[in-house]
């Protein structure tokens, strides 16, 4: 939908904390609720399957084209320890506390994305298939968000959910850029497996 997707254009100006990400103004409903797909749970069940499948591959590209010491020194320079990524442990919650906490979580995701390619467009310009992946990853993510968007205002009217982003690489050295991006993208492989488990139960046709 339109809303949502300007909503993204503004999430990828403020990589900060504790924003709220309005879907729609307050008071204003959800009159996206018509602009659902008919096959809505298939095509998120597809996007989450797919970012799923590709996580590792864009990590070991994005490992490939930072060289050293990033090839060789892994574990040491990409521990995704500490690294914030929004939780979701809801296994034993309601499927609407897993539909926001998804996204939360892809929203989070959708803006990490956005830094790192930023910053491999500076760090790396010829790196086109890293590059490219990282547009295609984004470009899933955002129509994921799209439609979970869809999912919260036709069968909660949720409008409204308060999202944290991760850390600006802004300002930083090339070397802290790289790394950055390095821990984010592991804890991201990492994270997408056990979202895919939690989420796509949930999505199972009726």
């Amino acid at each position: 939908g339109v809303v949502p997707f300007m909503a993204l254009l503004l999430l990828h100006r403020r990589l900060v904390a504790g924003r709220a990400l309005l879907v729609n103004g307050p008071g204003a409903g959800c009159p996206i609720n018509s602009l659902c797909r008919s096959n809505v749970h298939e095509q998120t069940r597809k996007q989450v399957a797919l970012l799923n499948a590709t996580a590792q591959d864009l990590f070991s590209l994005y490992l490939k084209c930072q060289g050293e010491p990033f090839s060789s020194e892994t574990d040491k320079l990409c521990n995704p320890n500490g690294v914030y990524f929004p939780t979701f442990r809801v296994n034993r919650t309601s499927e609407k506390e897993v539909m926001v906490a998804m996204y939360k979580l892809f929203a989070f995701l959708n803006a990490s994305l956005g830094n790192i390619t930023r910053d491999q467009e500076e760090l790396n310009p010829t790196a086109k298939e890293l590059l490219d992946r990282l547009h295609n990853t984004t470009k899933t993510t955002r129509g994921l968000i799209s439609n979970l968007t869809c999912l919260l205002c036709k069968n909660y009217n949720i409008f409204q959910v308060d999202v944290s982003y991760g850390e600006s690489s802004k300002g930083k050295s090339a070397f802290k850029k790289k790394q950055q991006g390095c821990q984010v993208l592991r804890k991201y492989v990492q994270v997408i497996s056990q979202a895919a488990r939690i989420l796509l139960p949930h999505l199972s046709p009726a």
